[in-house]
């Protein structure tokens, strides 16, 4: 019987001693970034509408509305930043997904029929301020 049993604890002692020698000593446990913030965006005729116009800097999720008539182009656009969407169908929706740095942002809504000065969309001013605190604490994030 003696022989049967140490195989498994020889096993066993070195199974422990591989699991302790687990593990990283230069693991940098840095912050984690800010939690994204959602924001909502109407493109109109007379103009493009944000929701919130202030936020703090870090990763946006911007989802825009098309309630015109006519399918738009979107442009964020300031601080060595130019994002861009396909052309949004009228009574559609899309996302820009952007880590933004403090400073003012330029949100265009354009056509091809937007050459005219009639034809043309006012844009929104999204302002960004200080960095947003990291979501260390902040549960049930992935």
């Amino acid at each position: 019987m003696r022989n049967r049993k140490a195989p498994f604890l020889v096993g066993g002692v070195l199974l422990m001693l591989g699991v302790a020698g687990c593990g990283d000593d230069d693991f940098a446990n840095d912050p984690r970034p800010p939690t994204p913030v959602e924001m909502s965006a109407v493109i109109r005729d007379d103009g493009v509408t944000l929701s919130p116009k202030r936020e703090g800097a870090g990763p946006l999720l911007i989802t825009f509305s098309n309630q015109t008539d006519r399918a738009h182009t979107i442009t964020v656009e300031g601080e060595d930043v130019i994002e861009r969407t396909a052309p949004i169908q009228p009574q559609d929706t899309a996302t820009i997904q952007k880590t933004l740095r403090p400073g003012s942002y330029d949100v265009r809504a354009g056509s091809s029929r937007a050459v005219d000065i009639e034809d043309q969309i006012r844009p929104a001013t999204l302002t960004i301020g200080p960095e947003r605190a990291e979501s260390n604490t902040d549960l049930l994030l992935p």
